[in-house]
């Protein structure tokens, strides 16, 4: 299992971005969370194979019909939190 961090930027914030990308991880099977930032960003911790955080990432620069992405940052995670370990299932923050 991997884990990655993305910030996403862009139109995110009020336009149901955090639903899509919570229902898009959990029809992969992910877990994490996804969350807006203070400074009109969107944050999601995903957690699986490689493969399926490839797809989610996909997704993620897409987004839902009213956003509008313009950048998806990302990074590994090689220690996550303990949080962020026992997470079971994907939240909405």
């Amino acid at each position: 299992m991997r884990a990655r961090k993305f910030w996403i930027s862009g139109q995110v914030q009020g336009v149901g971005y955090r639903q899509f990308a919570a229902r898009v991880a959990r029809e992969f099977g992910l877990k994490g969370w996804v969350r807006n930032l203070s400074d009109g960003r969107v944050e999601a911790f995903a957690a699986g194979s490689a493969r399926l955080l490839e797809d989610f990432e996909a997704r993620l620069r897409q987004g839902p019909p009213a956003g509008d992405v313009r950048g998806v940052e990302v990074e590994d995670v090689t220690k996550a939190t303990t949080a962020d370990v026992r997470i079971e299932g994907f939240d909405i923050r």
